[in-house]
């Protein structure tokens, strides 16, 4: 039975006539209707956001925050369920997509607590007094959170969970492709004893949500997760307040000369496909040393088959649907440019609606299409290289600068990786993407403004550092 959902202004259920419908990418079925709010509804929310006179304790924002975490694990089935229908991601993706929201939860929970703020004494310099100066965090005013549809839960769970434990005010416009799990989010967030002048979640036109929310000063901060183009659309057009701009990557994993390829193939496997391939940290470019890339795509490719690609609902599948049968179309063709211009497909490449099977490709031109560009799939292209400054040449190469991977046991070149590779996060002997909810997450150049997400620095991010003195 489809859902019948509405927006919440400042917790409040929105009455609508305009409906949107949110069809599953798999087989097409109506899995629940969202009503629309227009720009005065937008505005409204603004102002009854900037009215929130009653800040929540400390300890308050914790105990919201742990008891949201404790719900939705109590109802992971329910929104790891709701999540495949929407997105089409299989069930073991979206059931650990649930505990890492439940992560986030709880490490905003313990920041809630903890009072970073810091004192300075003033007779340190033969110019001091007899003060102390002391340091506090403040909460911004008002928060406009903008997210994608490859997490439905977790990317929304990244920028409200921070908010709460900050005790700043925030309205989220989640993806229109996939809101059903934002809004039964945010009810839980209710259920858990938040106030509802602190939540908002408004789904609408982008000249009805979106852009009012980036443009209005009345905003202190716009967080946004997805394309680069969006992405840089929102700088251009913010004004004067700060951004956090998560964007595209197109993140290499290099397996060298002495690597484990157990480990490599396997770290190729995991990097490349799951998640539908539709992660901005995904393995988007396998880039292998010569004299081990005949091995490595053996057995990669035989590693490769056992990613079962189908309905997202049958425990069985590991790779899903990507988000809709247009990006299914546009990542086809994709591969068929590549085979073009001389790449060929060892695996994978089919093609059924929304479904694109796991995808090995060889022989793949330094300047195609999948390679310079984020392909936002299943895909998994193989460039050879002649060494590791090969490789990082490689790898620096795009516009992005996100995440990377190296498989190596020597440690000198490891560290000079770490140090070479124009990236917010280079992992040694694990797939680009790791990383702990709490630890911080970033890029440079088009993956984003280097200003880092994780729970930690979102806070951070959220809040302003005031600093008075005292006569001691």
């Amino acid at each position: 039975m489809a859902l019948e959902l509405t927006c919440y202004l400042a917790g409040e259920a929105v009455q609508s006539d305009s409906r949107l419908e949110v069809r599953n990418p798999y087989n097409g079925e109506l899995v629940g209707t969202v009503g629309r709010v227009n720009r005065a509804q937008t505005e409204q929310a603004i102002g009854q956001a900037l009215l929130f006179d009653k800040p929540l304790t400390r300890f308050e924002r914790s105990q919201v925050l742990t008891r949201a975490a404790q719900r939705l694990e109590e109802r992971r089935e329910e929104f790891a369920h709701l999540i495949t229908s929407e997105a089409g991601l299989c069930l073991r993706e979206t059931r650990y997509e649930v505990g890492r929201a439940s992560d986030v939860l709880r490490f905003a929970a313990v920041e809630a607590l903890h009072d970073d703020g810091e004192i300075f004494s003033c007779d340190v310099s033969p110019q001091g007094k007899a003060r102390k100066i002391f340091t506090l965090r403040e909460p911004l005013r008002l928060i406009a959170a903008i997210t994608p549809f490859n997490h439905p839960l977790n990317q929304v769970v990244h920028k409200v969970a921070p908010a709460v434990a900050a005790g700043a005010p925030v309205i989220l416009k989640p993806s229109a492709r996939v809101p059903l799990t934002a809004i039964r989010l945010a009810e839980l967030l209710y259920e858990s004893g938040l106030p509802g002048r602190m939540l908002s979640v408004l789904l609408g036109p982008s000249e009805d949500v979106a852009d009012i929310l980036v443009r209005d000063p009345r905003v202190d901060l716009v967080t946004f997760t997805g394309g680069e183009r969006v992405g840089k659309q929102i700088a251009a057009t913010a004004g004067y307040k700060r951004l956090v701009l998560e964007l595209g990557g197109n993140d290499p994993l290099i397996v060298l000369n002495d690597a484990d390829l157990d480990l490599a193939v396997t770290l190729a496997a995991e990097g490349s496909f799951r998640n539908s391939g539709q992660r901005c940290t995904a393995v988007k470019r396998i880039l292998v040393e010569e004299a081990v890339a005949d091995e490595f795509t053996r057995r990669f490719v035989e590693k490769a088959r056992e990613y079962r690609c189908g309905d997202p609902m049958d425990p069985e599948t590991r790779v899903g649907t990507v988000i809709s049968e247009e990006s299914a179309m546009h990542l086809e063709r994709v591969v068929n440019d590549a085979v073009a211009a001389g790449a060929k497909v060892l695996l994978g490449g089919e093609r059924k609606g929304a479904l694109l099977a796991p995808t090995v490709i060889v022989d793949v031109p330094r300047d195609a299409e999948m390679v310079v560009s984020e392909s936002f799939g299943p895909l998994a292209p193989i460039i050879r290289v002649a060494d590791l400054e090969d490789a990082i040449a490689v790898a620096n190469s795009t516009a992005y600068g996100l995440s990377s991977g190296v498989v190596t046991r020597d440690l000198q070149k490891a560290i000079h990786a770490v140090k070479s590779l124009r990236m917010g996060t280079v992992n040694i002997n694990e797939v680009p993407g790791y990383r702990l909810e709490n630890s911080p997450f970033g890029g440079i150049k088009d993956s984003g403004l280097g200003i880092k997400e994780g729970v930690i620095e979102a806070i951070k991010g959220m809040t302003t550092v005031k600093t008075f003195s005292l006569p001691w």
